[in-house]
């Protein structure tokens, strides 16, 4: 594996082709490539997010440029997504009117936060909080978001506005009310434009679809005048990089601050996901940390350049990465090809039909709603399933923001759930030897006579010791009067907390005044050397063994395999304990 570089003038060093013509090539093909996908998407993605078209331009120049210096990923594409357009216009809406200077002012300090939660986040390491966002989560939540996207641009594609979209089903019924004021010619520019793309991509993939149908519907838009035929067009768009500003709406910073920190979590597991996917394709490594703060650098850059929030793309990278792109160079020319057109070439696009970008964001998100993979929960876990139902529905019906709050609360409550109902065994011997398994699952296990052997898959915590406590006596309750001795296997115990070495005591006292000893067995260095603390270890005496084996041969002496005999290889004696501070 290659290890990242970690000085500046490495990073900066590490961009330039490796010595290599075919390296060059093969970086500059790719950075035309997704600078061709990369315009028309930047566009799209700017109406989506309720913003000029030249915004989306903006966010896709320096940004690309701050995490090529500061990034670890050689293929990640960095820009406007769909998902986070569709936060962003979610959360400006709330301190500005859409159309107006003020609301390009709040996205351009929303760009600015989300970077500086990236980095806050970056350098100080947390990059493990965002696993807050559990896989069956983000898959219902992109789901949702994609039928919420989709259904947003529709008004885009039939030419009509709403005045209510807040919602998805007050947008769709909303929808449905004004579909017989479509205006037909628009529709026909928007479904042409879906039919061409899905085309190309089925049958001419080479081709750049988006690009495609930008180039033919502005031709068609410019020789048919479609605007005078009610057809809306983009318009005039600026030439020229917009000049380094600071948004100065500080006012609004604590409004924004919550949602930012939304977009990070979302935009960083997006980027980091399909960045990891390359990198092992590659054979090289991914910093999660230095992602952050390359991811940070960027949309910091987006907030200074007159941009919005940015992050790394599902299919601008595969793009990047099946057109050959090796090193950050390829960034360096998609970021050069988004500002030539800024610089000289905006008057082409003038006339490019609105219809049209509606039509790239339906086709790209098109793929979020991912079918296949929330079938393949479904069969996987039920408890996954159900997580990723309730991000669906909830992102449905309370929109983007609280829905994914809401998802992120059950996946913490599934796993709380799960912690304090643990998986347990009753363990039986199989025959002819010392191996001891799960009775529920190996028929031809058999019990030991006279002693009940159980195992806990968790590390044991306030969470589910009350939970252990009556898992154990119901065993007592169910192995009859005959008893004489439960073995408690802690092989799957991997820590132990205050409150169960607590209830740990209880149960021993409890047992003994029932006439059953209580025996350890397997239990982890960790496990013991709380127990030694707490004096557990010296209540339990000569009951803590190495493996269940011991336990059994110690209850049941001469009669371990059931038949007056002892199994080779099964001590009769207890043995020697690791000392309590070994950590095996």
């Amino acid at each position: 594996m290659t290890t990242p570089p970690t000085t500046l003038g490495q990073r900066l060093r590490g961009m330039r082709p490796q010595v290599s013509r075919d390296t060059l090539l093969s970086d500059l093909g790719a950075g035309l490539a997704v600078g061709a996908m990369l315009v028309p998407q930047g566009m799209a993605y700017a109406l989506l997010a309720g913003l000029p078209p030249e915004v989306g331009l903006y966010a896709s120049t320096v940004p690309l440029v701050l995490y090529a210096i500061f990034g670890t990923s050689r293929q990640l594409a960095v820009g406007p997504v769909a998902i986070v357009s569709l936060l962003s216009a979610t959360t400006i809406a709330s301190v500005a009117d859409e159309g107006t200077a003020g609301y390009v002012t709040a996205a351009a300090l929303l760009a600015l936060l989300v970077g500086v939660v990236h980095i806050v986040l970056g350098v100080a390491r947390l990059g493990f909080l965002t696993r807050l966002l559990s896989h069956p989560v983000l898959v219902g939540f992109t789901s949702a978001a994609a039928l919420i996207i989709g259904a947003s641009q529709v008004k885009h594609l039939l030419g009509v506005s709403l005045e209510n979209d807040e919602h998805f089903h007050e947008t769709v019924w909303e929808l449905i009310q004004k579909t017989s004021d479509a205006h037909g010619l628009t529709l026909a520019v928007g479904l042409g434009a879906i039919a061409l793309m899905v085309g190309l991509k089925r049958w001419l993939p080479v081709l750049p679809g988006a690009l495609a149908a930008v180039a033919v519907t502005t031709v068609a838009s410019v020789v048919w005048d479609l605007e005078s035929r009610g057809v809306k067009v983009v318009g005039e768009i600026p030439q020229g990089l917009p000049p380094l500003t600071i948004p100065d709406e500080f006012g609004i910073i604590g409004t924004l601050l919550p949602a930012a920190m939304v977009i990070t979590l979302v935009g960083y597991m997006e980027s980091i996901a399909v960045a990891k996917v390359y990198a092992r394709r590659n054979r090289y490594e991914v910093d999660a940390n230095r992602e952050l703060i390359g991811l940070g650098a960027a949309n910091v850059g987006a907030g200074l350049f007159g941009g919005y929030p940015v992050t790394g793309g599902f299919s601008r990278t595969a793009v990047n990465a099946e057109a050959g792109a090796r090193t950050k160079l390829a960034a360096l020319i998609t970021a050069a090809v988004v500002t030539l057109v800024i610089v000289a070439l905006t008057p082409l696009f003038e006339q490019l039909p609105s219809a049209t970008l509606g039509a790239i964001v339906v086709v790209a998100v098109a793929k979020l709603f991912d079918l296949a993979e929330i079938t393949h929960i479904r069969k996987l876990k039920t408890a996954d399933f159900v997580t990723l139902v309730v991000a669906f529905l909830a992102t449905l019906a309370f929109g983007v923001e609280l829905g994914i709050g809401i998802a992120i609360a059950a996946s913490m409550v599934v796993v709380a759930v799960r912690m304090m109902t643990p998986h347990t065994a009753e363990l039986g011997r199989l025959p002819g030897g010392s191996l001891y398994r799960n009775l529920a699952r190996f028929p031809q296990a058999e019990r030991v006579p006279g002693v009940a052997i159980i195992r806990f898959d968790v590390s044991l915590s306030y969470l589910n010791v009350e939970f252990l406590k009556r898992r154990v006596q119901r065993l007592v309750d169910e192995s009859g009067p005959e008893l004489r001795a439960v073995v408690l296997d802690a092989s799957g115990v991997n820590d132990i907390d205050t409150s169960a070495v607590e209830t740990l005591a209880e149960l021993i006292t409890d047992l003994d005044e029932q006439g059953i000893t209580l025996h350890l067995a397997s239990a982890k260095g960790p496990v013991r050397d709380v127990l030694m603390r707490a004096g557990t270890y010296q209540q339990l005496g000569d009951r803590v063994h190495d493996q269940v084996p011991d336990a059994i041969a110690a209850v049941t002496p001469g009669q371990v395999d059931g038949h007056g005999t002892t199994p080779p290889g099964v001590p009769t004696e207890t043995g020697p304990l690791a000392r309590p501070e070994s950590r095996s």
